[in-house]
């Protein structure tokens, strides 16, 4: 679970767009960039390099 206060003020850092939490992944998505940041050990690595390209339909969502 990560906290909602953190989750508020986070951004994408490719497109600065906002994310959503996907908590069975364990991941924090952007649609606009077509990113998903992992979290590991409750901390999101916002590294566009540790990023999984979303597929298609998750893109759509």
């Amino acid at each position: 679970m990560i906290d909602k206060k953190l989750l508020e003020i986070l951004v994408c850092p490719v497109s600065k767009a906002p994310l959503d939490y996907d908590e069975q992944r364990s991941e924090l998505v952007c649609r606009a960039s077509g990113l998903a940041y992992p979290i590991r050990d409750g901390i999101p690595v916002m590294l566009e390099s540790e990023a999984r390209v979303l597929t298609t339909d998750e893109k759509l969502g």
